[in-house]
């Protein structure tokens, strides 16, 4: 009897023990940290936003139990090359890699380590896939920042539906630059429009190509280019006395130098891209299965100081570029001062 009491003491103490290391453990599990690495390519609007929706998801998510190394290359390839062995020698747990050169960096970088790309057009053209279907494979995956390229081809040919040359300016060390020129060029001919290729290799050369495509174009169409997205006082510089609007392949261009855009949220592109790094880091997802994610809706937009220049009208389904941030600081204002008034009748009483 003394046996059975004493092995069923053992067996209770044996349970309450495995609990604890159990309890311990999960304990452990929720205390675990993550470190990822961000290389952006260059500083931007729009990929400033779409680093600062990334961050904002997963700190949302995690809090204090994530660190982020955030690196910025410059506009530097090699820099971005540097930067993820950087990455990789400190093993962290996921990298995100803002715009083409950082995916294509983090790419030859690493086979191991999951790379969540965003702000990148095309992976199948950033990647060398000649079978791309949606999904990348291997340790990649990521957001798109992909327009309808016809769609902007088509905004152009509202605006200015009696252009007839129309100069298609990128950067030729972007290789999602030359995949957008080329399909917006494509759909712009089917549109009775001649096209012509003005291409540069980098800043150093951007104003001298700028130059000579306003001076033999009507129009100028810019792609979602990282080299110009930081140079558009260059551009407007050039394009605005030569009174040759330019329609940009998103919102920050067209802020720049742009007369419209057919545009996305790229803040919300990032947190779309935060969401896909949790579902990897905690959810345990493969990221191998994972396709690649695109923005859901995209919105007209117009620049109304360039428009008012150069006195071009827009329809009334265009939304003035900054219009939200301005109606959200009004409504604040007017909440403010209805506060006051109510504050001042309650102390006058």
């Amino acid at each position: 009897m003394k046996k059975q009491i004493l092995a069923g003491v053992l067996s209770a103490t044996m349970v309450v023990g495995m609990g604890g290391v159990s309890v311990f453990a999960a304990d452990g599990a929720d205390d675990k940290t993550y470190n990822i690495g961000i290389c952006q390519l260059v500083q931007h609007e729009a990929l400033d936003a779409a680093t600062q929706g990334f961050k904002d998801a997963i700190t949302e998510e995690l809090g204090d139990k994530v660190t982020f190394d955030e690196q910025n290359a410059q506009g530097d390839s090699n820099t971005c090359s540097t930067i993820i062995t950087d990455f990789v020698s400190d093993n962290v747990d996921l990298i995100l890699a803002n715009a083409t050169p950082a995916l294509q960096a983090a790419a030859a970088g690493t086979a191991d380590i999951p790379i969540l790309g965003t702000s990148v057009t095309e992976y199948g053209v950033a990647l060398d896939l000649d079978d791309f279907d949606g999904t990348v494979g291997n340790n990649i995956s990521g957001t798109s920042d992909l327009a309808p390229l016809e769609d902007q081809a088509a905004m152009l040919n509202e605006l200015f539906p009696d252009a007839k040359n129309v100069g298609l300016v990128y950067c030729s060390a972007e290789a999602n630059s030359q995949y957008q020129v080329d399909t917006v060029k494509a759909a712009l001919e089917k549109l009775g429009y001649t096209c012509e290729y003005y291409a540069f290799s980098d800043s150093n050369d951007l104003s001298s190509v700028a130059t000579t495509a306003a001076t033999e174009s009507d129009v100028i169409y810019l792609p979602t280019d990282n080299t110009v997205a930081s140079n558009t006082e260059i551009i407007i510089n050039i394009c605005l006395p030569e009174k040759v609007p330019v329609i940009a392949g998103e919102e920050g261009i067209c802020e720049g130098c742009g007369v419209a855009t057919l545009s996305i949220s790229y803040y919300d592109l990032g947190v779309a891209t935060g969401k896909m790094a949790l579902k990897v880091l905690v959810d345990g997802e493969d990221i191998s299965k994972m396709p690649i994610e695109y923005a859901p809706q995209f919105t007209k937009e117009y620049n109304p100081e360039i428009c008012k220049e150069l006195g071009i009208e827009v329809p009334d389904d265009y939304v003035a570029i900054g219009a939200d941030a301005e109606e959200e600081t009004s409504g604040d204002d007017a909440d403010a001062a209805n506060d006051t008034a109510e504050k001042t009748t309650e102390e006058a009483e």
